[in-house]
């Protein structure tokens, strides 16, 4: 599998958690409406865009330097993630914590693009991190329920569209 196809497989995976786990706060059918919808999605990107093969496709091995960059990144990640929420949680904050994994997830992404020379990953890193300050904002301002759907609904929603491209479209980062 190559690191386009790696990457996009993570990817759809992650975003199916992001809408399943997230949707829940909408109400009643609109949640399942979603969720439903989200499945959908998945299913489509990972049948028509991942699951199939280039001829002469050859495994991605990344080099060891890439490989201490992702495990390094997939570490910080498992750490910030709990110790933040938890963190938000004891300063009455809760409405924070899905705006909080959605920005450490995004920025997980962005020392990716440069170690796997996958383009799509700035990008994706970038609209993640935005959704979660967004998402942050709303939670602060509308509701927990506002700020949910967009760091995290959203956020998945953003990360099936980036495998469905990743999947598709191979392009080498030149530096």
């Amino acid at each position: 599998m190559s690191g386009e196809r790696l990457g996009a497989s993570i990817a759809a995976i992650a975003g199916l958690v992001f809408i399943l786990v997230n949707s829940g706060s909408l109400p009643g059918e609109t949640a399942l409406l979603v969720r439903l919808l989200g499945i959908v999605a998945f299913a489509l990107v990972w049948f028509a865009v991942i699951r199939l093969t280039s001829p002469g496709q050859h495994p991605m091995i990344p080099d060891p330097k890439a490989r201490r960059i992702y495990w390094s990144s997939v570490t910080f990640e498992a750490l910030l993630i709990p110790l933040g929420a938890s963190t938000l949680g004891r300063n009455h904050r809760p409405e924070l914590v899905v705006p909080w994994v959605a920005l450490v997830v995004g920025v997980h992404f962005l020392p990716f693009a440069k170690a796997f020379a996958v383009n799509g990953f700035r990008p994706l890193a970038w609209c993640l991190i935005g959704l979660a300050m967004i998402g942050g904002i709303f939670a602060l301002t509308l509701g927990a329920t506002v700020g949910t759907v967009v760091a995290g609904v959203l956020s998945g929603v953003a990360l099936l569209t980036f495998s469905a491209y990743l999947g598709r479209v191979v392009t080498p980062n030149p530096g």
